[in-house]
């Protein structure tokens, strides 16, 4: 079955509520999926930007299992509006091995904690978080699938004519501390797994899609400010993040053992240029286009993602459009930016 939900797509979302609630909404493929898939989903990490949307579609698409999300909860009002969606909520330092020890054991784990912005200057919490915790989740949940997110900044930069990389290129992170303990992470879970026979997926994704903030977001800003888009790093793979939050819930279904990466993002190498282009062109003003592209990127190949799933849900140029709307409307931020320029390795 293919991964599109068949249904319209709306010209422009009202409010955040419509934005969550299509964001949320899954479709048949994924609620057969993980109705082969036995046992309940606990959500580790589901304070993130992608947590709350993913619990709440895991729920949506499997009513009848218990979704756990764990997180610190520091975000007011986050823990009662999970609630709100019928998921349980913990509070847990993922960093406490005995807290860990007593989550749910859950046959099921979405792992979705991380640290990268803020890594320069505080390259040990990063790496306790990204290499230190893996190890205490592995060890604490031996038996159950784990679908980890990962990232493309685990891959080297590749040419962005030959069509992104594939899951068989060696995860040898080009610079930063940040990308190098990724690949720790991905270490860890792949000892841990060959250790206890855990079944999982390492979820290599690159760059999702909120029109509160992702790479378009980002353009679309600096666009409507007048502000310059810088073009050193030219060239993206991105994905509307429903359709991430889905492919990751559907992996579930798809584990191996041990566990084996997974890229996950839109099957375009879509060009910055072009991109800004195409939202001045909808927001009615002229990029300011800084630098010039350069021959290399992150970029991963999603053929096989494409295998399992089917194409994403939302095309490319609809992303465009319900971005510049939602931009030119004055729609939310979170004031998180991607800093997807970035070259160098420091967050």
């Amino acid at each position: 079955m293919t991964f599109h939900a068949h249904r319209p797509l709306p010209d422009s979302f009202a409010d955040e509520a419509a934005l969550d609630d299509l964001m949320t909404l899954p479709d048949a493929a994924l609620v057969e999926d993980l109705e082969r898939v036995p046992g309940d989903i606990l959500v580790l990490g589901v304070g993130g930007k992608m947590g709350p949307t993913l619990a709440r579609m895991a729920k949506r698409a499997a009513p009848d299992k218990r979704v756990i999300g764990v997180a610190r909860f520091s975000e007011p009002g986050l823990e009662d509006q999970l609630t709100a969606a019928g998921i349980e909520t913990i509070a847990c330092d993922l960093t406490d091995r005995a807290a860990v020890a007593t989550l749910p054991k859950a046959e099921n784990v979405i792992f979705m904690a991380g640290r990268k912005f803020g890594s320069t200057g505080a390259e040990p919490l990063t790496w306790a978080m990204n290499v230190h915790v893996p190890g205490i989740v592995g060890e604490a949940f031996p038996e159950a699938r784990i679908v980890a997110f990962s990232t493309a900044c685990v891959y080297p930069y590749v040419d962005i004519r030959h069509g992104g990389a594939t899951e068989s290129e060696a995860p040898v992170a080009p610079s930063g501390e940040y990308a190098n303990s990724c690949v720790g992470r991905e270490r860890i879970f792949q000892y841990l797994s060959e250790t206890y026979g855990t079944p999982g997926r390492l979820i290599r994704l690159s760059y999702a899609i909120d029109l509160r903030y992702g790479v378009l977001h980002d353009i679309a800003v600096a666009v409507r400010d007048g502000q310059p888009v810088p073009l050193g790093m030219g060239h993206v793979n991105v994905i509307w993040q429903g359709d991430a939050n889905a492919c990751a819930l559907r992996a579930l279904a798809h584990c191996t053992t041990p566990t084996t990466p997974l890229n996950v993002s839109g099957p375009e190498v879509a060009s910055v240029r072009a991109m800004a282009t195409g939202l001045g062109e909808r927001l009615g003003k002229a990029p300011l286009l800084e630098g010039e592209e350069a021959d290399t990127a992150w970029l991963v190949n999603t053929a096989e993602q494409q295998r399992l799933f089917g194409y994403p849900s939302v095309p490319l140029a609809k992303l465009l459009d319900w971005t510049a709307d939602w931009v030119a409307r004055g729609g939310r931020s979170l004031n998180k930016p991607t800093h997807f320029e970035t070259r160098g390795g420091s967050y």
